[in-house]
């Protein structure tokens, strides 16, 4: 059985949600969001796990989560910067925004070795996701098969404002095109999206979408590092400030090209997510109701 390795991108600046919702206590007992992603990880059989950060937040992080962790897990620590760029390229002039997601995940490469899976820091994705991510993983496969965990749109927006999504086309339980959708929100248990700010199409709440949540053969850390110069020539005379290489994109481009095959895993559990602070509160109610069923106990992997 393969080993594999849980990725958390927690590196994050939370512009929108504005403050570091990483390590924000969720509930009456300091728990984090990535508290319970640890709690289901690990009963799932992980036992590997690299934390995505930002230099600047490695001690508060490591004293909210880190030193905790380390006590069930075999912890890496990875650091997400603006200058780690391939050689010949170099920071923009006033660049402070991270590069994405992409280029995240490309920082564990050296580091992380072997199927890993990734997920956000500041979204609850539940426990079928994960045991379906490691049953993925620990099986046998070729280093450029992956998986993604689809959610249904509806599980997965907000009350309180827009939200980012990958919107999936799905055959014969492949994924065959992830096309992002940077401004959705919610209508009753469907969703629209626009693109001007004035135009508006309907999505089906059943369409599925993308939460960042990938299980990758090991030939995925070296598309993200192939396929960088290429976006960073295409992209920094565009938007040298803003531009992000999306993990996502480099998915679906290894799909386009025939270099990958990802299987699409369905969840249809709730996800439950911090874009704004306002989603705390249905965020911490959603984890006592699960809390009050069984779900998880009182203390978790403290």
């Amino acid at each position: 059985m393969r080993q594999p390795t849980l990725v958390i991108l927690a590196a994050g600046m939370g512009s929108r949600f504005g403050g570091l919702k990483q390590i924000m206590a969720v509930d009456d007992f300091g728990h984090a969001i990535i508290d319970f992603s640890l709690f289901d990880a690990y009963r799932a059989g992980f036992r590997r796990v690299a934390f995505i950060i930002k230099k600047e937040i490695e001690a508060d992080f490591k004293a909210a989560v880190g030193h905790r962790a380390e006590k069930y897990f075999d912890v890496k620590y990875v650091f997400q910067s603006t200058d780690k760029l391939p050689a010949g390229y170099s920071l923009p002039e006033g660049r402070v925004k991270p590069w994405g997601t992409g280029h995240a995940v490309l920082c564990c490469r050296g580091i992380v070795d072997g199927p890993f899976a990734v997920i956000n820091a500041d979204d609850f994705y539940g426990p079928a996701a994960y045991q379906a991510l490691y049953d993925f993983l620990a099986a046998d496969r070729p280093d450029n098969e992956h998986a993604m965990v689809a959610y249904l749109l509806r599980n997965t927006v907000t009350e309180n404002g827009y939200v980012s999504r990958g919107i999936c086309q799905v055959e014969d339980g492949c994924l065959t095109d992830v096309v992002e959708r940077v401004h959705i929100e919610k209508r009753g248990a469907d969703a629209v999206f626009t693109e001007d700010g004035e135009h508006w199409t309907v999505l089906s709440g059943d369409v599925p979408v993308s939460m960042n949540c990938w299980a990758f053969g090991p030939a995925m850390l070296d598309e993200l590092y192939a396929r960088f110069p290429k976006w960073l020539d295409e992209n920094l005379p565009v938007n040298p400030l803003k531009a992000e290489y999306f993990l996502p994109f480099v998915a679906n481009a290894c799909i386009q090209d025939g270099s990958a095959v990802v299987k699409v895993l369905p969840c249809h559990e709730q996800w439950y997510g911090m874009t704004y602070k306002e989603d705390m509160q249905s965020v911490s109610e959603a984890l006592r109701r699960m809390r009050d069923q069984g779900v998880y106990p009182e203390k978790l992997l403290d």
